[in-house]
């Protein structure tokens, strides 16, 4: 699974472990990303997403309706 968030499009980020003698490798620092599954009822139908924890907020706060407009607005697929 992709871990992008298809509301705030959060990407991992990249960097390094340091460890105790300052040896770097680097690393991963992935975004907290969950399926989620809503009705949306302009759709007429039930829509899984890959959002972030913000994601999930967002979606919360303005509606499904006008965040599926917006995916949809961007060419995301549903």
């Amino acid at each position: 699974m992709s871990r992008v968030c298809q509301v705030t499009g959060a990407e991992p980020g990249f960097g390094h472990n340091v460890s105790h003698s300052h040896r770097r490798t680097r690393r991963r620092f992935d975004v907290n990303v969950q399926r989620k599954r809503y009705w949306v009822p302009s759709l007429g139908r039930h829509v899984t997403l890959t959002l972030s924890a913000r994601g999930i907020k967002t979606v919360d706060v303005r509606g499904i309706d006008a965040v599926v407009a917006d995916i949809r607005a961007r060419g995301g697929r549903l």
